[in-house]
């Protein structure tokens, strides 16, 4: 009898253990460490860790590295990876793709923030059947025309830009414009994308000039100067990478956006804000994939403390890029195995909670469905500037048509 009375006895607290720790899971409480599933991958990542684009790309190699730990901490695959200096250069990104495969026999790919490097390494990664994760390159072209099964991009293109960017314009009462940028394909994308939804929604909008500056390019006075000289309403600017924050810092310096409005995409991005502090212009317009801030949630705000417990810092667009890129691949693995093949049909619609909701990988072309944010740089309470008046666009408000993305690829 007294046998009987200990089993019930512990069964109950067997039961109820299990109900408390289901309860203080449910409260935010971090999950033990549990052993990993014996799946194992190796990534190689290219990108510019050289001069001024490493703001951005040191926070996507931060973000991924944040979500892999999370992943093993949680029991899923082992991701390694192995990372490689492209300097923002095409050549040397295409051949670092070649030397990871060949002779580090990595699994996966991941890169770049210069586009043209990002099309090199996709066109690779399809000639040798390699899973490619674009977290940087933002061109068009890389899931649209030139897409293909072997890559996958893990944040907006330029044809997602191109139509926030074009909504926030619209709502302006601006007719006259000058377009600018860098001369690569980046630059030219995001101006040409915008430049045509805006002239949907507003027709009777004129280009008045244009400006292109080679990358790099140490002295933007004289352009800025022939920019003042047209008058325009508005100029819309398509830089970023290695010109993005140089750029920015000329718009404080000649007192341009103060004078005539400048749309120019990451403008209020803080990974774009914090290198030029107290330096940063205020009222850029312009478009952005996240920010630590906004929206005020708890999954983002357990993103933010997450990221800034890591790495002494907020996490910016280009860290949640890469945060994602560890998440679905690890999703991918964790169901299919190591297998390429097998990772590719896994991740095709695969959704993913993130820190700003639910993402899904869409099937037909490999392009991210996320929401676009818009605004313009301001100050808030402290003085700090940040991104104000922000406004937020839907994924299925941006995202390009399904059609004419495959009637692209089939030219």
């Amino acid at each position: 009898m007294k046998r009987r009375k200990v089993l019930r006895y512990l069964a109950l607290a067997g039961v109820l253990s299990l109900l408390a720790s289901s309860l203080l899971s449910g409260c935010g409480q971090q999950p033990a460490a549990q052993k990993p599933t014996g799946k194992t991958i190796t990534v190689g990542i290219i990108d510019s860790y050289t001069g001024p684009p490493s703001a951005y790309t040191q926070d996507a190699l931060d973000g991924f590295q944040l979500a892999i730990n999370e992943v093993a901490k949680q029991g899923g695959p082992t991701i390694k990876f192995i990372k490689r200096d492209d300097e923002f250069k095409v050549d040397k990104a295409q051949s670092w793709a070649k030397e990871l495969v060949m002779q580090q026999k990595v699994d996966v790919l991941a890169g770049t923030i210069n586009s043209g490097g990002t099309l090199a390494v996709s066109q690779y990664a399809k000639e040798n059947k390699i899973p490619f994760f674009d977290w940087g390159g933002m061109s068009d072209k890389i899931t649209g025309a030139n897409g293909h099964r072997y890559v996958f991009s893990m944040l907006p293109n330029t044809a997602m830009i191109g139509k926030a960017g074009a909504v926030q314009m619209s709502k302006l009462p601006y007719t006259k414009y000058w377009l600018a940028g860098s001369d690569y394909e980046y630059g030219h994308s995001v101006v040409a994308n915008l430049w045509s939804n805006l002239q949907k929604l507003k027709p009777d909008v004129q280009k008045v000039g244009e400006t292109w500056w080679k990358v790099g390019e140490p002295d933007f006075t004289p352009y800025i100067a022939s920019i003042r000289a047209a008058k325009p309403d508005a100029v819309i600017v398509g830089t970023g990478g290695a010109d993005m924050v140089p750029f920015m810092k000329a718009l404080q310096n000649t007192g341009l956006a103060k004078d005539i409005p400048v749309w120019i995409h990451t403008a209020t991005d803080a990974g774009t804000l914090k290198p030029l502090g107290d330096n940063a212009p205020v009222g850029v317009l312009g478009t952005n994939a996240y920010f630590y801030y906004y929206p005020d949630t708890p999954a983002n705000k357990a993103f933010d403390q997450a990221f800034s417990a890591a790495y002494n810092r907020h996490p910016t667009a280009f860290a949640l890029f890469g945060y994602m890129t560890g998440k679905f691949l690890a999703a991918a693995v964790d169901k299919a195995g190591t297998d390429k093949e097998k990772i590719i049909d896994a991740m095709e619609g695969m959704t993913v909670d993130s820190p700003i909701g639910p993402m899904t990988m869409r099937k037909e072309d490999h392009l991210i469905q996320m929401p676009m944010f818009y605004g313009k740089t301001g100050k808030d309470a402290s003085g700090k500037v940040v991104a104000t008046d922000i406004n937020t666009l839907p994924a299925d408000q941006v995202m390009p048509n399904v059609d004419d993305v495959l009637k692209l690829r089939s030219k």
